[in-house]
């Protein structure tokens, strides 16, 4: 039903001409609003639908120009009111004894607030039930423009019944404002200043990361075979050369361990070096 009662909204320049337009469509009495309704829904008659829809639109502009305060175009949010009140058009029943100014306004509201949460910042502000309760009464709530005190934070979650924290939170994601990662801009200052300067490793990209990790974790395995590949001797010469961290041997330490000169140790030391170097090499 939402396609075939389409209602386009005017342009920005012509918002005034199709308020007053809706303004001056006649209201149903309740015994017309009635009979379109039970038209519509036994029969599917869309004329009917129509009427109850037209009569009404004067109520979605009256709505969303109470969220003005968030900076989106009226035009918008009368469209998405439109929506709502085409979806509750849809599941109105006659049969219940309420008005269907009454039971259009949640439908209303519901879509115009999916629709500020969506566009109100690109990165979304409120998901869960108590933000989202937060995010449409905190601003009313606040007795001026300054920092919640504690106890104006414990009386505003005791009056939402939210919790303290979640007042706090609300509140500071209102007073923020999105900032472009990069500083969106080519500016030097404001590039030095960004957010993106401030993150600990700037190549801490995460495919970046796994495949440094998957590199690490390689050598390590390589280094491991390479020695194992070295005779006892050559071994204990590069392992007491370049891997104990406190007490590295000199080369003449280890030549008079080993009764040869220290140019022989050298020598065993460049060898078993180059061998392990082409292991780890190929392991990579």
């Amino acid at each position: 039903m939402t396609q075939a009662l389409s209602f386009p909204i005017p342009a920005a320049g012509s918002i005034d001409q199709y308020i007053q337009s809706v303004n001056r469509m006649p209201m149903l009495s309740e015994h017309e609003e009635v009979d379109l309704a039970t038209r519509f829904r036994e029969e599917g008659d869309l004329d009917a639908a129509r009427k109850l829809v037209m009569s009404h639109l004067r109520l979605v502009v009256a709505i969303a120009r109470g969220y003005l305060g968030y900076g989106l175009p009226h035009a918008d949010l009368i469209q998405e009111g439109n929506v709502g009140l085409m979806k509750a058009v849809k599941r109105f029943d006659p049969t219940r004894g309420v008005r269907l100014v009454s039971f259009a306004i949640h439908w209303i509201k519901a879509e115009i607030h999916e629709y500020i949460l969506k566009n109100w910042r690109l990165v979304k502000i409120a998901t869960t039930k108590a933000q989202r309760k937060l995010f449409f009464n905190l601003r009313s709530l606040k007795q001026d423009t300054g920092t919640l005190s504690a106890d104006e934070v414990e009386a505003v979650a005791a009056q939402l019944k939210v919790k303290p924290e979640e007042v706090v939170e609300m509140e500071t994601r209102l007073t923020g404002r999105d900032l472009p990662l990069d500083g969106g801009s080519d500016d030097e200052d404001e590039q030095r200043f960004a957010p993106i300067a401030y993150l600990p490793d700037p190549q801490a990209e995460p495919s970046e990361a796994l495949e440094q990790a998957q590199l690490a974790h390689l050598r390590d395995e390589g280094l491991k075979n390479a020695l194992a590949s070295l005779d006892e001797r050559s071994r204990r010469i590069v392992e007491r050369r370049w891997l104990t961290e406190d007490d590295s041997a000199t080369l003449h330490e280890l030549a008079a361990e080993y009764g040869v000169s220290a140019e022989r140790i050298r020598q065993i030391e460049a060898k078993a070096m180059q061998k392990m170097r082409g292991m780890l090499d190929a392991a990579v």
